[in-house]
């Protein structure tokens, strides 16, 4: 085991921000419902400034919560991925052998038969459908701030997430065009492109010139205290982001909360399953805890702009679809939060395997 694992597997500390972080995020969902529904037209006027289906103010903050921790990725460490790659392995296997399928199943077994009788009719097979984009492309940005709550591998995360965009450009619409029972799929390349260089290739190049110019003045001391001043921003920009997510959809929550509720259950138990799973199969692996945190939070989570941008290309905005992958934009914090604190809690059984 290289030293920097066993650096990562010391106990990393929390503070009273991030300790009470679940009272914060429950604050901000409960404001963002009451903002929206009290006053629409700002939230409106921000969901509007989108460019191919990605939301710009959302960008801005993804933004804030990822630079931060771009700067702790060493270009020269790179190279150390290779000794994780049962852990890469593990991911790869989760995002793309069991997610799309498993959620498929979920949907099938929950919209499909269990709530049937208490949603609408024609609307069945389009929630389906949207459960089923949302599962079909692996979260991309706020992986990041995941990896970062658990002290993950930086390394590892960023090499994971490269090369989960790689594999979406080709397994994407097959995965997808499988599962709906469809001919071919018509992918919003846009939307992907874009949503690759704003919250990728951007603020990775961003980092790294930030990172350069300050070792190159002030040293490793200098990256350390700013790390330690942007943290509390990093946390500020996901709340705000709560509060907007929420804020946006607030009427949509007020006026049919009965079904976001229906299919809000079978997105948690996939993200609960995926992460567990893709925890476990590390831990069988002999995998490092500090590797096996991000590997079960990126296996569970989404790519929530594309499943939107997808759901409305091919069904429209009005869609069962479409608002089937909101409700996965609405869960994807708390639920992914929730999984953030089991992984923290756990790490003393993971390390006895």
């Amino acid at each position: 085991m290289s030293q920097a694992i066993l650096e990562k597997s010391k106990a990393p500390a929390m503070g009273i921000f991030e300790r009470y972080l679940t009272l914060w995020v429950a604050l901000c969902i409960v404001a963002g419902i009451v903002l929206g529904h009290a006053m629409p037209a700002p939230f409106q006027l921000l969901g509007a400034a989108t460019v191919a289906q990605v939301n710009l103010p959302i960008a801005i903050l993804v933004w804030l919560m990822i630079v931060p921790m771009l700067l702790k990725i060493d270009p020269a460490a790179l190279h150390e991925v290779r000794s994780h790659w049962r852990g890469i392995a593990a991911t790869v296997g989760v995002n793309w052998l069991v997610k799309p399928f498993s959620m498929a199943l979920l949907g099938a077994l929950f919209i499909g038969h269990v709530f049937r009788p208490f949603l609408p009719a024609g609307q069945i097979d389009s929630y389906i459908a949207g459960l089923i984009l949302l599962a079909a492309a692996p979260c991309t940005a706020m992986v990041f701030v995941w990896s970062n709550l658990v002290e993950g591998e930086p390394h590892f995360t960023l090499s994971q997430v490269a090369l989960n965009d790689a594999i979406m450009l080709f397994a994407f619409a097959p995965i997808v065009a499988l599962l709906l029972g469809l001919s071919s799929i018509s992918v919003p390349w846009n939307t992907l492109a874009l949503s690759v260089l704003l919250y990728i290739v951007v603020p990775v190049a961003v980092a790294q010139l930030w990172r350069r110019a300050i070792l190159a003045h002030s040293g490793q001391p200098a990256l350390a205290r700013i790390l330690g001043r942007l943290g509390p921003v990093s946390l500020a920009a996901l709340l705000l982001t709560l509060v907007l997510l929420f804020g946006l959809q607030g009427e949509q929550i007020v006026r049919q909360p009965a079904v976001i509720l229906l299919l809000a259950v079978p997105i948690i138990i996939q993200v609960y399953f995926n992460a567990g799973f893709a925890y476990w199969l590390n831990r069988r692996l002999g995998v490092a805890w500090c590797v096996a945190g991000p590997s079960a939070l990126i296996g569970a989570s989404n790519f929530f702009e594309l499943a939107v941008a997808t759901a409305i290309a091919l069904f429209g905005f009005q869609s069962g679809a479409a608002l089937a992958t909101v409700v996965g934009v609405l869960v994807e914090v708390p639920v992914m939060l929730s999984v953030v604190g089991i992984v923290r809690r756990s790490r003393a059984w993971y390390e006895r395997g």
